[in-house]
């Protein structure tokens, strides 16, 4: 499908994975907090991203981890605002903003972002709804556990959550074809839970909708593979080849070359099998 983002830009998926590029303008994420919180060093970051084949660049200034301290919505603005729009001046990056704020989302986007991330799937600041239908932006809808009683099926609570937040989206007059879905891995999800998610990946494709997966070095990725730095990156690639063969169109990761190389061998069968018939 052809997903359409702000500013008139569009970006077409299906044949091939997308990546997109995580940069935390944060002190405090689990990964790369502190890094690249610097404007320079976050744009300098991104233009790196970009060199090795991101289409996005996904901008945030709060770190999600559990158990991270929140930062005000003035905070975040300050950290994200200045990168996103000197890379929107550059004009090579599709931008995203990862926020659940309807304020910074809309700040965001008038800054040059294109796509609004947010965690929250709508429902913590339902007005980011509403921004992203009124900029006419890219939304990413994901689902989490966080700060409610889930289902005890995880496809159920998949789609009961991604359900209602579709039902916001669509009263507040976002387009279809503005919409991503993101399963959330690893938000409020215990090992298994994420196991089964991956296992049953492919009934998601059940929403219609085309899906995002964030599984970019999260422990879901590592305890199967030990805690040694590489298995990060390695089990970020062994998860985005096995979601991609399941329907994943996009992939949010931090490093670009490693997925983007194993995402070639999952392209490749993918075509194979198309062609097949």
């Amino acid at each position: 499908m052809r997903w359409r983002l702000g500013h008139g830009r569009h970006l077409d998926l299906g044949a091939k994975s997308v990546l997109m590029g995580i940069l935390n303008v944060t002190p405090d994420s689990f990964s790369d907090g502190g890094r690249f919180q610097r404007p320079e060093q976050a744009v300098a970051r991104a233009r790196q991203m970009l060199d090795e084949g991101a289409a996005i660049i996904d901008v945030g200034g709060e770190s999600t981890r559990p158990g991270a301290e929140p930062v005000s919505a003035r905070e975040e603005q300050a950290r994200i605002l200045p990168v996103i729009e000197q890379l929107a001046s550059e004009g090579r990056a599709l931008i995203s903003v990862d926020t659940y704020r309807a304020d910074t989302a809309r700040m965001a986007v008038a800054a040059g972002a294109h796509i609004v991330n947010d965690i929250r799937g709508l429902q913590r600041e339902p007005d980011i709804a509403r921004v992203a239908a009124e900029t006419g932006a890219g939304i990413v809808i994901m689902h989490t556990g966080r700060d409610r009683e889930k289902l005890p099926d995880v496809i159920a609570d998949e789609f009961a959550f991604l359900q209602k937040s579709l039902g916001i989206a669509r009263a507040a007059g976002i387009e279809d074809g503005r919409i991503v879905l993101d399963p959330g891995f690893a938000f409020a999800k215990d090992g298994e839970e994420n196991l089964q998610l991956m296992a049953r990946f492919g009934e998601l494709r059940g929403l219609g909708f085309p899906l995002l997966v964030g599984t970019s070095r999260k422990r879901l990725a590592r305890h199967l593979v030990g805690e040694y730095d590489e298995a990060r990156d390695i089990g970020t690639a062994a998860t985005s080849v096995i979601l991609r063969l399941k329907g994943a169109a996009l992939f949010r990761v931090h490093d670009i070359a490693v997925n983007r190389d194993a995402l070639a061998f999952a392209d490749a069968v993918i075509e194979r099998e198309r062609a097949a018939g």
